[in-house]
């Protein structure tokens, strides 16, 4: 993706010192355009924990990165093996509802056990932090691909005229490596001269889709126009949208979809519109293990003080303001639950399928526990 007309990914080892880790700040956006260093694991698990990375993909690269630098810090410890447990159990404990980060975890576990000493174990390390990152970025890039075909028909069945398409939260280039899930077949369209146009939910309580999703559309020249949460049901009933693309967190075996909070309320609105309703996702995204997604994905509930509270860009800089009552308390889940009845299809890297455990389940016959990439 080109930040000003330069590529960027959302996260990198910094030039002429591999031993720092530098991603892009996305709490500072779309205000301003901050890169930050990582140089510790406790670093690496404030910045997922705090929001300054997020989303699938790129939580779970950053995990990777951190087991790198974990192992790092364990060659200059006198228990290696302890020191690295210590690191994958303070990550894991994080974000718990998304499947990439543990993941991410247990793959450099599997690996830095293969290897004989603490050189050879940050050597694999760093591959396979650089081997996570790679391949979400090029299954991003093949989803885009397989979800094209499904813009450019409405498109054809619309005459030429812009296809409307509704999103929600954040799943574009700065929740993954590059491209992005939800986001990759939007821009393989626009990039085709496709006539597309996105309806980006701002997505509260800490607002991804007016803040991140709106900033990079913006960047790659797609029209866009910013609604409130609860706006999707209207315009779906007046025919305003042609298909909804979200993304995913989690994703049973079964076709149950975790994401962020508000995503079931579209699901269900779009069901009884006839809306097309596409979840788009890596096969790093399925819990290969888990079936029943409203008892079995674990739902992250975060601060309250996030919907107490709603910060933005004032003329002195970012500021920060109480929206509610004083001694109002609040609850902040941070995802729902979509069950596969709601689910039009998910497009992976693969291709399409639908979202049922035969569908899903002959389309990646090779994974088990661990995506291709642990094979």
């Amino acid at each position: 993706m080109k930040v000003n007309g330069r590529h960027f990914r959302t996260i990198w080892l910094k030039e002429n010192d591999p031993r720092v880790v530098q991603v892009i700040d996305q709490r500072a956006l779309p205000h301003r355009f901050v890169i930050a260093e990582i140089k510790t694991v406790k670093q690496a698990a404030a910045a997922i924990r705090d929001m300054l990375v997020r989303g699938a993909g790129l939580i779970g690269a950053t995990a990777g990165y951190a087991m790198y630098l974990a192992a790092l810090e364990a060659s200059r410890s006198t228990d290696f093996e302890a020191k690295l447990f210590q690191a994958a159990g303070e990550l894991k404990a994080t974000r718990p509802t998304a499947v990439n980060l543990a993941r991410s975890v247990d793959l450099q576990l599997k690996r830095l056990a293969l290897a004989p000493t603490p050189e050879a174990k940050i050597a694999a390390a760093l591959g396979t932090a650089m081997q996570i990152a790679d391949e979400d970025a090029e299954f991003c890039r093949r989803i885009g691909e397989h979800g094209l075909g499904l813009i450019q028909r409405l498109s054809k069945n619309k005459n030429g005229a812009p296809v409307h398409i509704l999103t929600h939260c954040n799943a574009g280039w700065l929740a993954f490596v590059d491209y992005g899930s939800a986001t990759a077949p939007i821009y393989a369209a626009h990039d085709l001269g496709v006539s597309v146009h996105v309806w980006v939910d701002e997505t509260r309580p800490r607002s991804q889709g007016s803040k991140l999703t709106a900033w990079e559309l913006g960047e790659h020249g797609v029209p866009h126009t910013i609604i409130a949460d609860n706006t999707g049901g209207h315009l779906m009933q007046h025919g305003m949208v042609d298909m909804v693309i979200v993304g995913t967190d989690r994703t049973t075996c079964t076709g149950d979809v975790a994401n962020k909070i508000g995503t079931y309320l579209k699901a269900l609105a779009a069901k009884d519109n006839g809306v097309p309703f596409y979840v788009a996702l890596p096969s790093s995204s399925f819990d290969w293990k888990l079936r029943d997604g409203l008892s079995e994905i674990p739902i992250e509930e975060r601060d309250s003080d996030e919907v107490r509270f709603a910060d933005g860009w004032h003329d002195d800089g970012h500021t920060e303001v109480r929206v509610c009552p004083e001694k109002s308390s609040a609850a902040n889940y941070g995802f729902d639950v979509t069950p596969r009845r709601l689910v039009t299809g998910l497009i992976t890297e693969r291709g399409l399928c639908e979202a049922n455990e035969e569908s899903i389940r002959s389309l990646f016959p090779d994974l088990a526990g661990f995506a291709a990439i642990a094979e």
